[in-house]
């Protein structure tokens, strides 16, 4: 049996952890750091195949010595791009291709009825799911796609288990950027316990809070210092246009380039939620969309998302995130659903930057299927064919592009080959699920209420 001074970095063992069901467990987890605090040892443990946000401090006594394992090198394993692959004719490869939509009023085929599988299966959780397709490397203001799941009966998976966010390869992280190095932020009303490392000034990352303005979001050292800042800040909404107002709900867009205090100190906010991609400080290329919620005290910061100026590959959002007291309340597709009013504005189609978080995976397949089914649902036939729909139009309708509608169909396992066509099943327990959902969708955007008009970027010089 090893002794507690002799588990080092990089070793791997079982420590017990209490799990969401308050009930103990011992998953397998791997030392990150050691450090000594007035003589006691602690050790800093990420849980293998769980998510980093529950990383944390532990004491010997929650170490399982007799089942260390020595350091190792993990080698890396190659990922594949793109969606599964498909029948020649399939309408991955033809997206004009028209496609029947056979509801559950309509007689489906025998043929079709042992292949067709609900999206609502009984343990509440999708069977099948397609991977995402990984984005190019490129340099970013924003951070990874984050977001909360907030309907688990609408189609989407529930909740993951606190699991792992299986999308990108973290083993080229140093040491320092894989363990959180902020106690706690006060942003207004809330105290935030950061899920992440972000690159805050390291001065700041002993302090046991760190106090934002929840207006400009300036970071200070002490509740006095926040409190001499108010005195002289005079914000009491984000800086920029106010483009979209709906009862106590406003988005601002923020250009990075004329707001860069603001945008940068919202990406070091938002990386303490986001995991999974780099924050740079060149926030020029960006437009940043901020959703608050309104009270006698001000516009106060729910969430936001951020997208390129110009993106070659008609990125819709870089980055999104809803805060953690504002999660599981409607607010993640409220953000989804705004970003695909600004591409029907522009008259495009759009997606978010891929890789997806766990949670952002979990958002977006929920709104894209909400959507499409909402499509589909609506579609009238005529005299007395099934109506029919192709890809394309589907992808003009909702501005979703088209790989995400055909990724989407996919995994809801609607598409079925009969007689040398395509066919979407309904069936009855999609349509009822599917209403489930949308009667708990309350939070909706008014295209009514937007006042936006694009830009185009490319005849503006440097931004």
């Amino acid at each position: 049996m090893a002794e507690a001074a002799e588990v080092s970095e990089g070793c791997r063992l079982p420590v017990l952890r209490r799990n969401q069901d308050n009930e103990d467990e011992w998953p397998l987890a791997e030392i990150l750091s050691v450090k000594d605090i007035s003589g006691r040892r602690l050790f800093y443990v990420h849980y293998i195949d769980f998510n980093k946000r529950l990383d944390e401090w532990v004491t010997p006594e929650r170490l399982d010595l007799q089942r260390v394992q020595g350091p190792r090198k993990e080698a890396k394993t190659p990922t594949k791009n793109g969606l599964p692959g498909s029948r020649p004719d399939s309408p991955e490869r033809d997206p004009k291709r028209k496609v029947e939509v056979v509801s559950p009023a309509t007689p489906v085929p025998a043929a079709t009825e042992t292949s067709q599988a609900s999206v609502f299966p009984q343990n509440g959780s999708a069977r099948r799911a397609v991977a995402a397709q990984p984005g190019r490397k490129r340099k970013s203001a924003c951070l990874g796609t984050d977001e909360d799941s907030q309907d688990s009966s609408d189609g989407a998976p529930s909740a993951p288990r606190m699991t792992g966010s299986l999308v990108s390869d973290r083993s080229h992280d140093d040491i320092v950027t894989r363990m959180k190095n902020i106690e706690c932020i006060e942003l207004g009303r809330h105290r935030l316990k950061p899920w992440y490392f972000s690159p805050y000034p390291q001065e700041l990352t002993a302090l046991p809070v760190l106090y934002l303005c929840e207006f400009c979001l300036k970071y200070g050292h002490s509740l006095r210092c926040l409190q001499r800042h108010l005195t002289k800040c005079d914000l009491r909404h984000p800086p920029g246009n106010e483009i979209y107002r709906k009862g106590t709900i406003s988005f601002f867009e923020i250009d990075g380039r004329k707001n860069k205090s603001y945008s940068q100190n919202l990406c070091l906010l938002a990386k303490c939620f986001l995991d999974h991609k780099t924050l740079y400080y060149d926030t020029d290329p960006f437009l940043f969309y901020v959703m608050t919620e309104y009270d006698c005290k001000g516009f106060h910061i729910v969430g936001y998302f951020s997208k390129e100026k110009e993106s070659t590959e008609d990125y819709n959002v870089a980055c999104i995130l809803t805060l953690p007291p504002y999660q599981r309340r409607g607010y993640g597709k409220l953000l989804i659903e705004f970003s695909y009013e600004l591409s029907k504005v522009e008259g495009k189609t759009g997606t978010p930057e891929k890789p997806l978080s766990d949670l952002g995976l979990l958002s977006y397949r929920s709104y894209w299927s909400q959507t499409i089914l909402e499509i589909l649902m609506g579609l009238k036939a005529e005299g007395g064919e099934r109506p029919q729909i192709t890809i394309n139009e589907i992808s003009e309708i909702t501005s979703i592009k088209k790989e995400d509608v055909i990724s989407t169909l996919q995994y809801l396992n609607l598409i079925n080959y009969y007689k040398g066509q395509y066919i979407l099943t309904l069936s009855g327990d999609i349509v009822e699920g599917h209403e489930r959902a949308m009667l708990k969708r309350v939070l909706r955007i008014d295209a009514k209420c937007l006042h936006f008009t694009p830009k185009d970027w490319s005849k503006r010089g440097k931004w």
